[in-house]
């Protein structure tokens, strides 16, 4: 049986490829997608969500509008790394036809998990997340599992130690962590793993449809900014990396490990502290992604976009 799945994002070009790649893989059940701010401002996130859905032709999954900002700290977009709509490349003209719920990213988690038992999968700030374990706690029971891209066991990509996920919301990433919902940490160190290679971009090429070319376009200008600010020949492709680790454990390698998240730190606020060599004598509380088997993966978003065109 497919795993039940929301898929909460900030589109995002890596959560846009996570979101088709969710639509289309039979190993999953998307229910629906939640948006918070984080790589843009909530409602471009959200329209991009939309898009996203409209162009892989989901009309029948509800897009859900969330936090516009973090839990008590200033919003920081990443319009330098995704451009100002957050979803910079092709033009997109027409209003999407997959509309927006009218009911809030809160309201749909609820309703979502009062019926049924669901994987959570996070590519963005934990903050729709973290209200919803303080607001209702009597449902994390029906949370399987929280599988979040984020974080890093060495570097970060906004600051010294700490990921831009992790970093825009430390504050809701400490509390989900030690909320004691099963958690998955899919880190920039086997995210770096997953590069847009030419090779990659020519396999999206040889596919020959409009979403194909969408996706190529996307990869595109994505590469570009990563290559200004970052210095990467391909850029790296996050997000799908958590979805693809619940369609199939075996594409990216998880050990146990004692995860905290720093929220004070005057220069490592967001730093997410895995102890890997057990240092600190703290029993594991998270499972970490330390290896990707990047055929595997690939292998999984062609085959999705193929799906979808």
């Amino acid at each position: 049986m497919p795993t039940p799945l929301v898929l909460d994002c900030d589109p995002g070009h890596d959560d846009a490829m996570a979101i088709l790649l969710a639509v289309a893989d039979p190993a999953v059940d998307l229910l629906a997608v939640t948006t918070v701010a984080g790589n843009q401002t909530v409602d471009k996130c959200t329209l991009n969500a939309r898009r996203v859905l409209s162009l892989a032709g989901a009309s029948g999954i509800p897009v859900a509008r969330g936090a516009d900002r973090p839990l008590v700290r200033r919003l920081r977009i990443a319009d330098d790394v995704h451009g100002q709509t957050g979803l910079d490349g092709p033009l997109f003209t027409d209003e999407p036809s997959v509309p927006e719920s009218p009911y809030s990213a809160h309201e749909v988690l609820v309703d979502v998990l009062r019926t049924r038992s669901v994987t959570i999968v996070a590519t963005g700030a934990l903050t729709n997340i973290a209200r919803l374990l303080s607001e209702e706690p009597g449902l994390a029971a029906n949370i399987t599992e929280i599988v979040w891209m984020g974080g890093s066991t060495d570097r970060g990509n906004i600051a010294p130690l700490a990921e831009a996920n992790a970093y825009v919301d430390p504050d809701a990433a400490d509390l989900v962590v030690r909320s004691g919902v099963p958690f998955t940490m899919c880190g920039l160190n086997v995210t770096h793993q997953a590069l847009v290679t030419e090779e990659v971009l020519e396999r999206f090429d040889r596919i020959g449809t409009p979403l194909a070319r969408v996706c190529s376009e996307w990869m595109t200008f994505f590469a570009s900014t990563y290559r200004d600010l970052f210095g990467f020949e391909a850029p790296p492709l996050h997000d799908p990396a958590a979805v693809a680790r619940v369609i199939d454990p075996a594409i990216v390698r998880c050990i146990e490990a004692n995860l905290v998240i720093e929220t004070q730190g005057e220069w490592t606020s967001g730093a997410t502290v895995v102890d890997l060599d057990g240092y600190t004598g703290r029993p594991a509380n998270a499972r970490i992604a330390v290896e990707l088997d990047q055929d595997a993966f690939w292998d999984r978003i062609v085959a999705a976009v193929t799906a979808l065109s």
